[in-house]
């Protein structure tokens, strides 16, 4: 038997289950088949046709199950979701009900901030904290340098430097994992995602493989997202690398920009645009050395794309619309007895 509290599982959810079922976690997703964990064990189940709908169950989710049906997925409280790579507005929800959202980069070259920013935006906007891991400690020469450049920039946010080698770090990232509470790592490939999975576990719950001697990079090699219950009762999410990460809306921009947002604030016109405007407090903080125009350009770029996909994804809602209304109406006239 397993204690629901320790898969995450509060009693303020139980009025969400329906009679005659039984609530689990969705540990893994297999081409529709869903590894679940319950407090009798782990269940292969199916998920019901009702939620085989876009964007259907995923890892993290609450599901209510009847025997090996799941026939809800429970609302989820939070979600780290991205546009799918490529010209689409198609989102997909990478993990669900997470309290952290662990934001990995390796240290094997200079901070790249800029990645950095844009996934602690669309973690801010998933609801979770984030926090900033750098992995492969044990191959930078100058950690704390390192460190200091992205405490610098990561606005209000905890960065960790771990080595899954040494142990470095490791203690700070359990600390941050209580019994019951979940974490989600999300980073590119190779930067050692799994080495860490595998070093908070205590085990190889991940497989891994060397770094190439060019680069010291790390190989791809999660193909599957991926529940873990780690000694002490913890939980986290290990994903494949991402190619793209794509905003989904901008929920998530101005928490990690927060010190640009707090300038714009200040500025003499509340619609300034931050160019050439007397009074532009944020031209006046690039200018004295405070701000970094990259950081501030960055912040534009993200602001921008999360405009476009806000305009997508209109557009895809009222193409359904229309095409919902074109159905009823050829329905309608497709009736034979239809009053003429």
């Amino acid at each position: 038997m397993t204690d629901l509290s320790l898969l995450g599982w509060s009693p303020d959810r139980d009025a969400g289950i329906p009679a005659g079922c039984v609530p689990g976690r969705v540990a893994r997703v297999d081409r529709g088949r869903l590894t679940v964990l319950t407090a009798d064990g782990e269940v292969r189940a199916h998920p019901a046709a009702a939620l085989l709908e876009d964007p259907g169950p995923t890892v993290g989710d609450w599901v209510a199950l009847r025997g090996e049906l799941a026939v809800a997925v429970l609302p989820r409280r939070t979600a780290f979701t991205r546009v799918l790579a490529g010209r689409t507005s198609a989102e997909q929800v990478v993990a669900a009900n997470v309290d952290l959202v662990l934001v990995v980069d390796a240290l094997t070259t200079a901070p790249r901030l800029r990645r950095v920013e844009r996934y602690l935006a669309v973690a801010w906007g998933s609801g979770a904290t984030p926090v900033v891991v750098l992995t492969k400690a044990d191959l930078c020469d100058d950690v704390p340098a390192a460190l200091l450049a992205v405490q610098e920039d990561a606005v209000g946010v905890d960065v960790v430097a771990v080595s899954s080698v040494t142990g470095e770090g490791l203690a700070a990232v359990r600390a941050l994992l209580g019994p019951g509470r979940t974490a989600a790592m999300v980073g590119p490939s190779g930067v050692g995602k799994s080495s860490l999975a595998n070093a908070l576990a205590g085990t190889e719950v991940a497989a891994t493989r060397g770094v190439r001697e060019a680069d010291g990079r790390g190989r791809h090699t999660t193909t599957a997202r991926e529940l873990h219950l780690l000694p002490g009762g913890g939980l986290l999410v290990d994903t494949p690398g991402m190619r793209e990460l794509g905003l989904v809306d901008d929920a998530g921009v101005d928490t990690a920009y927060a010190d640009v947002t707090e300038l714009a604030a200040r500025c003499r016109f509340r619609d300034c645009a931050h160019r050439t405007e007397p009074g532009c407090a944020v031209a006046a903080a690039i200018d004295e050395g405070r701000l970094d125009p990259a950081r501030y350009t960055a912040l534009r770029k993200l602001q921008a794309e999360a405009h476009r996909q806000a305009m997508r994804s209109d557009a895809r809602a009222r193409a359904a619309e229309h095409a919902r209304v074109r159905a009823l109406h050829r329905s309608y006239r497709s009736q034979p007895n239809r009053a003429r």
